[in-house]
């Protein structure tokens, strides 16, 4: 016997195969980041609006009165 080595033929490791629950999941996720998001974006754009709309019709109000400075202009001081 002279130096034999035994060598052993190694399978490899059959792929793992993916879960479909868990890609799923991942959509599931991603979905429901995209909705909050969506959610966020459109309360936000809400809450603006209804905000612009109050601010018109306090002008509008005023100016229907007959009131002349209803939008006050800030001027800066004069220098002398």
């Amino acid at each position: 016997m002279i130096g034999r080595m035994d060598t052993h033929v190694t399978e490899k490791p059959a792929p793992q195969e993916r879960d479909p629950d868990d890609d799923e999941d991942g959509d599931r996720r991603l979905a429901n980041i995209v909705l909050v998001v969506g959610f966020v974006v459109l309360v936000g754009s809400g809450i603006w609006l209804a905000n612009a709309m109050v601010t018109a019709k306090k002008a509008d109000d005023c100016l229907a009165s007959g009131r002349r400075n209803c939008f006050p202009v800030d001027v800066p001081a004069r220098q002398q």
